[in-house]
């Protein structure tokens, strides 16, 4: 039981951990990066599609995305979509590639993304510690229906007290990791 109770707030706690490499690596850091382009959308013959099943999104240099649709009449979609997203790309037509130039970010604008990181990174390790509460809690129950003793549940408060403080350590390097690569020139 305590194990299984373990097993489970480490599985979610790695979760939460992976939830935010992914939800920062959507951020724009200066560098071409294909993620940064999945949460736009396109009109595909009257469906929304993600980009990415109706093109192929490249890294075609450090600073330069190129998409590639499948349907080359879904160029002017593919680059309309760019156009209204709010990440402030120019996407540029050249016959059935559409090119996405990645301009460098101005020192204001730096700050302002290191912010919405630390934001995201604060959000990770809430998760992380209400996983630790909710394990917690399980034990007390566990103990107040005398499954349990006071001594294993205390041994078990101690591990998941130790789970909480490496995944709360893995937030901060991954958080320390996209800000370095942030204020990179």
């Amino acid at each position: 039981m305590i194990e299984d109770i373990i097993r489970d707030a480490e599985k979610r706690m790695t979760l939460s951990v992976e939830s935010l490499r992914t939800e920062l690596s959507r951020m724009r850091t200066g560098r071409a990066n294909a993620s940064l382009l999945d949460q736009i959308n396109i009109d595909y013959y009257g469906t929304t599609q993600p980009l990415k099943q109706v093109a192929n999104v490249a890294v075609e240099d450090a600073r330069t995305l190129t998409i590639t649709p499948w349907d080359k009449a879904m160029v002017p979609a593919v680059e309309k979509a760019i156009l209204n997203s709010e990440l402030g790309l120019n996407p540029v037509t050249a016959g059935a590639v559409v090119r996405v130039p990645m301009p460098p970010l101005t020192e204001e604008r730096r700050k302002e993304i290191v912010k919405l990181v630390k934001q995201e990174a604060e959000g990770g390790r809430v998760a992380v510690r209400n996983i630790r509460r909710d394990a917690n809690s399980s034990l007390k129950q566990l103990l107040k229906d005398k499954e349990i003793s006071e001594d294993e549940e205390k041994r078990a408060e101690e591990s998941i007290q130790k789970l909480t403080d490496k995944y709360v350590h893995q937030v901060d390097d991954v958080l320390a990791k996209k800000e370095k690569d942030l204020m990179e020139v």
